[in-house]
C-alpha cells in the first residue's frame, strides 16, 4: 500500500508522449510537472518546460524526463475518434498553433506547404483552388468540417467554398489514400477534415489587416459560456483590387457554433454557415476568355450529437446550398450560367467498446440535386432562371472493427453502397489496416483498401463554348496499398510511406485532336499512380535554446508516377500529376517575443498545356519546375500581436494551372488582439 502512495504522490517530470485509455490516467498525473508533446500529423512535437527555479537555484541538471501512459489524445480521423496512434494510415495532422505561424490567408494557401497535397491554385487566398492528394483530382477528395461531409456534388472547385475564417480552425486532418470506410465514396484518393475550435480559451478576438494590391481584411471572433452551451460566433472579410487584370476579389464569412453538454460525455453541436464570394476569373476555365466572372454562396448548417460511453451513438443531420452565378465575359450575358445545389444528409453510427476493441456500425443517406440553366435534364416547368434539373440519392453502410493485440493493431471493415445513378446495384468497398508498434518510438504501418466517386454534375452535363459533357459516364474506382513506418521521439521525427494505387474508369476533360475547340468528359480505361511520401521534423529549441524553445525544421517530399493508356488523348488534369513536390519549414525566435517562419516548396508537374498569348493559341508547352520562399514575421506582447507576410519572397513567375499566372511578391501585415 505505501508502494502504491508513493506512485502517485512523488514529484518528479514525465513527458506525456504515448497515451493509453485508462481511467486512471489524468489522476496519475496528479502533483506532478508534465510536459506535454502534441501530436501533428506524422510527427511528435515537444514543448520543452521551464527549468523550475527549484533546479536552477540548486544548480542540479533538469530532471531526467520519465515516460509515463497518460490518456489518449483523439482525432477523428474515422467516422468515430480514434487515437492517433491507433490509425495504420498517413495522417497528417496540423495544428492551430502550425496555422498562426504560417504566412496564409485562407486554407488553401496553408495546404500549399504540405508535401502530399497537390493545391491548383486559380485565384489566391481562398478565392478558388482544386486540392489533389495522392495524384487524384480535385473532384476525388472528401471534405469534411467537424465530420460533415460538405464535398461539393456540382463541382470539385467549389468544394472549399466553406464558411469558416482562420481563427475558427482547431486543426486540420489530411488522410491519405481511398478512405471510403471514413469518410465515405466521395474519398476516391483521401479526404481533408477540418475541426474548429470547441473550448472558450478567450472571450474574443479581432484582427486587421492591408498589403499591396489594395489588400484588406478584418475578422471577429467572439465566444461566451451561457448555462450549458458554449457559443461562438466568427465573421470575416477580405477584398483585394487583385494583382493582375480581373483578379480582384471580395470574401465573406460567417460561422456560428454552439455545443450543448449533457452529463458525462454526451453533447449535442450544431453550426451554421455562410460564405459568400465575388471575383474576377482571369482565364479561370478557358484562356482563349480573359474577362470571366464568377459570383458563389454557400449556406449550410448541421446538427451532430454524441451520447453514451462504452455504447456511443451519434446521429448527424445535415444541409448545405451552393449557389454559383459564372460569366464567360463579365457584366454581360454571354455564357453566362446559374446554378443552384442542394445536399440534404442523416448518418448515424453506434460505437462499442470492449475488450474485444472497438466496434462501428453506421449508415448515410444523402440526397444531392442542382437547378441550373444549363446542367442537367430539361424541366417540365422552368423554375425563375433555371431550366435544367437533377438529382440523385447515395445509401451507405459501415461495419467495421479495430482489435489491439499487445504490439499489433488491426482494423477492418467494409463499405456497402447504392447510388439511385446506378439503377439497382449494390458496390462493396473492403479495407484492412494493420499496424506494428515493437517499441514505443516506432511504427510500421500498411494498409489495403477500394473506393469510389460518383460523376459531378459538370462531369455529366457541362455543355458550352468550350466544353461538352457527357451523361453516360461510369463511377471511377479505385483500390490502393500502402506500406509505411513513424518514429516518434522528443528530439527527431520521420515517416516514410510508400503507395500503389490502381484507378479504373478515371473521369478526365480530354481532346481527341489538338485542334479541336471544345473539351470532352471522358472515362479513361485506367491511370495507375505509385509514389513515396517522406519527412523528418527536429525539434531544436531543447538543444539551441536561442532559437526559442518551439523552434523547429522540417522536411518533406512526395514524389509520384503515373501510367494512363491515353491513346493520344490531350488531358487537362489526370495527366498533369505533380511528379515532385519538395517543401521546408524552419520556425524559430529572433528576440524575446519576435519569431519568424521560413517556408520553402519546390515543385515539377508533369504534362503539358495549350499556351495561349492575347487569347489566341500559340502552341503546347510542358508546365515548368518553380520553387518560391515565404516568410511571417510575429511580435507578441501581452494579448496584442503584431504580423508581417512576406510571400514569393524572391517574386517567382509561376502557375499551378497553364495559362493562369499566380501572384509575384505580396507584402502584407496585420494587427490582432485576443480578449481572455
Amino acid at each position: 500500500m505505501k508502494q502504491k502512495q508513493k506512485s502517485f504522490s512523488d514529484q518528479r517530470a514525465y513527458r506525456f508522449k504515448r497515451f493509453v485509455r485508462k481511467g486512471y490516467g489524468a489522476f496519475n498525473s496528479m502533483h506532478r510537472l508534465v510536459n506535454i508533446g502534441v501530436v501533428v500529423g506524422c510527427v511528435l512535437t515537444i514543448v520543452p518546460s521551464a527549468t523550475t527555479s527549484a533546479q536552477s537555484a540548486g544548480g542540479e541538471e533538469q530532471q531526467k524526463v520519465m515516460e509515463k501512459e497518460l490518456d489518449e489524445v483523439m482525432v477523428t480521423a474515422s467516422r468515430i475518434e480514434m487515437p492517433i496512434n491507433q490509425t495504420a494510415k498517413l495522417v497528417t495532422v496540423i495544428s492551430k498553433e502550425q496555422i498562426a505561424q504560417a504566412p496564409v490567408q485562407s486554407i488553401q494557401d496553408l495546404l500549399v506547404y504540405v508535401a502530399n497535397i497537390d493545391v491548383i491554385q486559380r485565384g489566391g487566398h481562398g478565392v478558388q483552388a482544386d486540392i489533389s492528394i495522392r495524384g487524384g483530382s480535385f473532384d476525388q477528395n472528401a471534405i469534411l468540417l467537424n465530420g460533415v461531409n460538405l464535398s461539393n456534388s456540382h463541382t470539385g472547385h467549389y468544394s472549399f467554398d466553406i464558411p469558416i475564417n482562420l481563427s475558427d480552425i482547431e486543426r486540420i486532418e489530411i488522410l491519405h489514400g481511398p478512405s471510403a470506410l471514413v469518410y465515405g465514396s466521395s474519398a476516391f484518393s483521401g479526404g481533408v477534415n477540418i475541426i474548429t475550435k470547441k473550448a472558450l480559451d478567450s472571450k474574443a478576438f479581432a484582427n486587421v489587416e492591408s498589403g499591396m494590391h489594395k489588400l484588406r481584411g478584418i475578422e471577429v471572433r467572439g465566444a461566451t459560456q451561457i448555462g450549458a452551451t458554449s457559443n461562438s460566433l466568427s465573421v470575416g472579410y477580405n477584398s483585394s483590387e487583385g494583382y493582375i487584370a480581373n483578379s480582384d476579389y471580395d470574401i465573406y464569412n460567417m460561422l456560428w457554433q454552439t455545443r450543448l453538454k449533457f452529463k458525462g460525455e454526451s453533447k449535442l453541436d450544431l453550426q451554421l454557415g455562410y460564405n459568400d464570394k465575388k471575383y474576377g476569373a482571369n482565364t479561370f476555365y478557358s484562356p482563349a476568355f480573359s474577362n470571366q466572372y464568377e459570383r458563389t454562396s454557400t449556406y449550410m448548417g448541421s446538427l451532430k450529437g454524441e451520447f453514451g460511453s462504452a455504447l456511443k451513438i451519434i446521429p448527424i443531420l445535415y444541409w448545405d446550398r451552393h449557389h454559383d452565378q459564372f460569366d464567360l465575359v463579365k457584366d454581360t450575358d454571354y455564357g453566362r450560367n446559374y446554378h443552384r445545389n442542394d445536399t440534404y444528409g442523416a448518418n448515424l453510427i453506434f460505437m462499442y467498446r470492449s475488450k474485444l476493441g472497438s466496434t462501428s456500425l453506421g449508415g448515410e443517406l444523402r440526397r444531392e440535386d442542382i437547378m441550373s440553366s444549363n446542367l442537367g435534364k430539361p424541366m417540365v416547368e422552368p423554375h425563375r432562371k433555371y431550366k435544367m434539373y437533377d438529382d440523385r440519392t447515395n445509401a451507405s453502410v459501415v461495419l467495421e472493427h479495430t482489435l489491439n493485440l499487445n504490439k499489433f493493431i488491426v482494423s477492418a471493415g467494409v463499405l456497402v453502397n447504392h447510388n439511385t445513378l446506378l439503377d439497382g446495384e449494390y458496390k462493396f468497398f473492403p479495407s484492412v489496416d494493420i499496424g506494428y508498434r515493437p517499441i514505443d518510438e516506432f511504427k510500421i504501418y500498411t494498409s489495403w483498401s477500394k473506393s469510389t466517386r460518383m460523376p459531378t454534375f459538370t462531369d455529366l452535363y457541362y455543355t458550352t463554348e468550350t466544353h461538352n459533357g457527357n451523361d453516360g459516364l461510369k463511377p471511377e474506382k479505385s483500390e490502393s496499398l500502402d506500406l509505411g513506418f513513424k518514429y516518434n521521439d522528443s528530439f527527431v521525427s520521420a515517416y516514410l510511406t510508400g503507395f500503389l494505387m490502381w484507378g479504373r474508369d478515371i473521369i478526365d476533360w480530354v481532346k481527341i485532336n489538338p485542334e479541336d475547340k471544345k473539351w470532352a468528359s471522358w472515362n479513361h480505361t485506367e491511370l495507375n499512380t505509385q509514389g513515396i511520401e517522406a519527412g523528418v521534423k527536429f525539434q531544436l529549441g531543447s538543444y539551441l535554446p536561442a532559437l526559442g524553445r518551439k523552434s523547429y525544421l522540417a522536411f518533406d517530399y512526395a514524389r509520384l508516377h503515373q501510367d494512363c493508356n491515353t491513346d493520344g488523348l490531350q488531358s487537362i488534369f489526370s495527366l498533369n500529376y505533380l511528379r515532385d513536390k519538395f517543401t521546408t519549414q524552419f520556425s524559430h525566435e529572433i528576440y524575446d517575443g519576435l519569431s519568424a517562419g521560413w517556408f520553402f516548396r519546390y515543385q515539377k508537374r508533369m504534362g503539358s498545356y495549350e499556351k495561349y498569348e492575347n487569347q489566341v493559341k500559340v502552341g503546347n508547352e510542358r508546365y515548368p519546375a518553380f520553387s518560391t520562399l515565404d516568410l511571417k514575421l510575429n511580435y507578441t506582447y501581452d494579448n496584442l500581436n503584431f504580423n508581417l507576410n512576406l510571400n514569393n519572397l524572391y517574386n517567382t513567375d509561376y502557375f499551378d494551372r497553364g495559362n493562369i499566372p499566380q501572384p509575384g511578391f505580396w507584402l502584407m501585415g496585420g494587427i490582432s488582439y485576443t480578449f481572455k
